[in-house]
């Protein structure tokens, strides 16, 4: 009977030896099946069972069985589990891979946005690489009495948003991307002396924006820019009409027109410079951080009326008179004629 006992015990202490050692295994021991590092996106609803099928298909681990046994020992799912971008690499073990997503150490992404005509343009980009789609942004970003709360409106939002490479987590929501961008906005403006540049033109940052966005579409030049400036700022002093026909173009949502005709001067949009004085309700598109600095550093000087130059190039002709504007765009029409460029 003590034999028996006795058998019964070593037995056991080796099945228990046996257990702890596969148990130990199962945890520390390396599960991946990868020579790369591997990204992993999880949803905001997705579920534990969700995430072990990508892995599967994605052929990421090497035993599923062991990572779903310590999801389970370390109370990891099944309900929600935490969402993001994350990073798992080769060698890890079940461990590494399920300490990082339970606590949710997310791997921020690098989110860049370029200049674009409509923030609907925008919205397309950022939810290429974010978790909100199209649909929940743009919802937010026409949402007049959130925005108004930031001090913008639909037609200006766009100008809230800069140019640039952001750092953020991939499920961050659309308020939190509108925040985050409200914020790199607030810190923009902060920076260096503009804030005391936009005191001196007497203009908001809205209106600076808007008139940015105008310059940004008149010159590709960064170093004409600021002569183009010059002379809004001199027509808007003088209580002239800015009669920039890219705000025409933007009012008839035609962006593949070249030449302004009188049918286009002739379209009723708050957007038409022709018709209306001062600056339309809105950038006509995300101005880059040059056309916002070439608003800040316009150049002073006293011509009213500028054109572009015969050719292909980006070089405008400044004049100070109407007559001799007259004839800078006589001589570019008769280019664009030459050219075969009518509309």
């Amino acid at each position: 009977m003590i034999r028996t006992i006795l058998k019964l015990g070593v037995v056991l202490i080796a099945l228990g030896a046996i257990g702890g050692y596969l148990s130990y295994k199962w945890i520390f021991e390396p599960n991946t099946n990868i020579e790369e590092s591997y990204e992993l996106y999880i949803s905001s609803q997705s579920t534990f069972n969700e995430l072990k099928d990508r892995l599967i298909q994605d052929s990421v681990l090497s035993n599923p069985w062991t990572f779903e046994q310590v999801s389970k020992l370390m109370k990891y799912g099944p309900e929600q589990i935490p969402s993001g971008k994350y990073i798992i690499e080769p060698g890890w073990s079940n461990r590494d891979i399920i300490s990082t997503l339970r606590i949710g150490r997310q791997t921020p992404i690098k989110l860049t946005i370029s200049t674009s005509r409509t923030i609907y343009d925008v919205i397309k980009v950022v939810a290429d690489q974010i978790e909100p789609d199209s649909i929940q942004l743009a919802e937010l970003f026409q949402d007049t009495g959130y925005i108004k709360g930031y001090g913008f409106s639909p037609e200006s939002v766009i100008g809230m948003i800069i140019p640039d490479t952001y750092e953020m987590y991939w499920n961050t929501d659309s308020k939190g991307f509108f925040s985050k961008m409200k914020s790199e906005y607030d810190k923009y403006w902060a920076q260096g002396d503009r804030e005391i540049k936009l005191e001196a033109l007497g203009m908001t940052k809205n209106e600076v924006s808007t008139m940015a966005s105008i310059v940004q579409k008149e010159s590709n030049d960064s170093n004409e820019r600021a002569m183009v400036a010059g002379v809004y700022i001199n027509r808007i002093e003088k209580g002239m009409k800015l009669q920039a026909d890219p705000t025409v173009v933007f009012g008839v949502g035609d962006f593949t027109i070249r030449r302004v005709l009188n049918k286009h001067l002739a379209y009723d949009s708050p957007y038409n410079t022709y018709m209306y004085k001062g600056l339309p309700p809105g950038p006509i598109s995300m101005p880059e951080k040059s056309a916002i600095n070439a608003v800040l550093n316009a150049v002073q000087h006293d011509y009213l009326f500028f054109c572009s130059k015969p050719g292909y190039g980006t070089q405008h002709a400044f004049a100070v008179t109407d007559i001799e504007h007259a004839r800078n765009a006589a001589r570019y029409h008769r280019w664009l004629n030459k050219e075969r460029i009518m509309k």
